[in-house]
């Protein structure tokens, strides 16, 4: 959100929290915690008996509340770790929720071989566990071949084209449509969708969802591969590949997933996902820094970038546009990065 828009909203902001608590809006105390690469930005409200409170101000023009409020509570009416809501105002864009801190996972973690990275992580994947088992899936919208798709599409549109200038390459529709295939092929539950660290807030040692307001019902596999192939770590294939075996020896045990899928063809699965999602957020990435002016991200595509490599070396076909990957679009990368300024060369 524009830092003038912001601060034309605080002040209707301020006078609906001093109305819903009977405060004076000039006394208020009311400060800016976060904001995210949406346009919602979050204020902490500090009430006198030194109580707090998350204010989510969520321009209704530019953002659907409704979601995020029907998620909530059905979810925490599943027994799942979420903010409870205290206050929502669809028209206004203002929702007030409990004041989950200041620590986000990421916070827990010191590197991919750390104890600690590694405990919270299983953690992480045991909350997974629990929000498919207990989360419905089916008054969610779906995942299906246009959204797929249309994640997919960013990848050509936004970091080859806009950003990158370059052609859409050789082997992609193939891959493309080898994807999204995957992905519909594998059963259907609840996906928070950006299920990384940066959504998984830590209270008392333990783990709180927040930014689920684009749930879906969708692969088995997403949330799974965006936490072990999130913007924070870079796992091992070994590790990666110790995680994904248990989840599915889980995910049989609990009936999500059938008896007769071998640990290959799960494996396979999780990989075709992994690298649907690092190519969106390729695209995501740029489209944030060109569209909507959002500082930081172009930094971060070498990561996932890695993790897209990573996914499609596990994968047999897409011999093509593997070599087009490592011979013009890596070295694209880089290059661009220090063109814009991104990096210093040498370290590209």
């Amino acid at each position: 959100m524009p830092e003038a828009d912001a601060l034309a909203r605080q002040t209707p902001l301020r006078h609906w929290a001093a109305r819903r608590h009977g405060l004076d809006p000039q006394a208020l105390d009311l400060r800016l915690a976060a904001g995210d690469a949406s346009f919602r930005r979050y204020y902490r409200l500090t009430l006198p008996d030194g109580a707090t409170r998350m204010l989510m101000d969520a321009p209704p023009d530019r953002e659907d509340s409704a979601s995020f409020a029907a998620i909530d509570r059905a979810w925490e009416a599943a027994g799942l770790p979420v903010p409870h809501l205290h206050a929502v105002d669809l028209e206004a864009g203002f929702l007030e929720l409990d004041d989950l801190g200041d620590t986000p996972l990421q916070t827990r973690f010191d590197g991919e071989d750390d104890p600690a990275t590694l405990a919270w992580h299983e953690h992480a994947l045991a909350l997974v566990h629990e929000l498919q088992n207990r989360a419905a899936p089916h008054a969610l919208p779906a995942y299906d071949a246009a959204l797929l798709g249309r994640e997919l599409d960013l990848f050509p549109e936004w970091c080859l084209s806009r950003w990158l200038d370059v052609a859409p390459p050789p082997g992609w529709e193939p891959l493309r449509e080898a994807l999204i295939e995957s992905a519909l092929a594998q059963p259907v539950v609840t996906v928070h969708r950006d299920y990384d660290a940066m959504n998984l807030m830590v209270v008392d040692e333990a783990l709180y969802l927040i930014d689920f307001q684009d749930a879906v019902a969708g692969p088995l596999s997403y949330d799974l591969i965006s936490l072990l192939h999130g913007r924070y770590c870079r796992f091992d294939a070994a590790r990666r590949a110790e995680w994904i075996e248990a989840f599915r020896v889980r995910a049989i045990a609990d009936g999500r997933l059938g008896a007769e899928v071998e640990p290959a063809a799960f494996h396979d699965m999780v990989a075709a996902m992994a690298a649907q999602r690092a190519l969106k957020v390729l695209g995501i990435f740029c489209r944030l820094t060109l569209r909507d002016q959002r500082d930081g991200y172009l930094a971060r595509l070498p990561h996932f970038l890695a993790h897209l490599e990573d996914a499609l070396v596990e994968l047999d076909d897409h011999v093509a546009f593997k070599a087009w990957l490592a011979e013009t679009f890596r070295p694209a990368l880089a290059a661009k990065l220090i063109e814009d300024g991104i990096v210093r060369e040498g370290a590209a």
